[in-house]
């Protein structure tokens, strides 16, 4: 039985609808600010799918991104806290020993905690750093907690750049990559730019590389992300609730 909760009309121009499935009783589904809300079943942790058919990626992208800003300081902390726990688990992180991360903003996934882990676990951390010469393209340097640090053009804090702590992405064991929204077949939105499409290009031809994983809110699953030829799809998407591989999902 499901249970929809009164609030404010949903506006027409978002066009958005519910996939219900059968859920045991005490399932809820939530209306916040006005939008059809992700929720999770209280029993089984499995996520009500928001069917978005909105062609515009913008349009996604702006509603993902609205839902994660809106989480509170103490949601944004147990998700946190739940990631960190659901990543401990995944023997490819464990075996690895250079893994890239990204340092979180705009209600990302709190990745400070999982930075410190790894470094406690002896793991070499590397951080993303535009490409000075090469347009749409990343660098990753060795990242300590003595690393100096600058803003990029996006306001976004990266090492600053020097030759000797670069980390050529074939030396890299996972890069995890930042993504704005996921599906259940392991399908990303990122924020437009292509930065780690274009760095992951090689693992998703011929598979040879570093693993790409995500990390994400459980609010960021949407039913199908809109794909474009150049998107590179993501074996592993780590969530609170749940540890999704391509095709399937394991409950963590």
């Amino acid at each position: 039985m499901v249970a929809i909760e009164q609030a404010r009309p949903v506006p027409r121009s978002l066009r958005l609808s519910l996939l219900i499935r059968l859920e045991p009783a005490g399932s809820r589904v939530k209306i916040l600010n006005g939008t059809l809300g992700f929720l999770f079943n209280e029993f089984s942790h499995e996520g009500v799918l928001l069917l978005m058919p909105m062609k515009n990626r913008t349009e996604i992208r702006k509603l993902i991104r609205s839902k994660r800003q809106s989480l509170s300081a103490l949601e944004q902390t147990l998700a946190a806290e739940e990631v960190l726990q659901q990543l401990k688990s995944v023997p490819e992180i464990n075996n690895a020993q250079r893994v890239a991360i990204y340092l979180s903003a705009d209600g990302e996934i709190d990745t400070h905690p999982i930075i410190e882990y790894f470094w406690q676990q002896g793991k070499e951390v590397a951080l993303p750093v535009l490409h000075p010469f090469s347009k749409g393209h990343l660098l990753f340097l060795r990242y300590t907690p003595d690393s100096p640090m600058c803003e990029n053009k996006f306001n976004i804090p990266e090492p600053v750049l020097n030759q000797t702590e670069v980390i050529p992405v074939s030396q890299l064991d996972i890069v995890f990559t930042p993504l704005v929204a996921f599906d259940k077949t392991g399908n990303r939105m990122g924020m437009g730019g292509g930065y780690y499409d274009r760095t992951l290009e090689k693992w998703f031809k011929t598979g040879q590389g570093p693993t790409p994983m995500g990390i994400a809110h459980n609010c960021q699953q949407i039913e199908k992300v809109p794909v474009e030829p150049w998107d590179v799809p993501l074996p592993v998407i780590i969530t609170p609730d749940n540890i999704w591989l391509r095709e399937t999902n394991i409950l963590g």
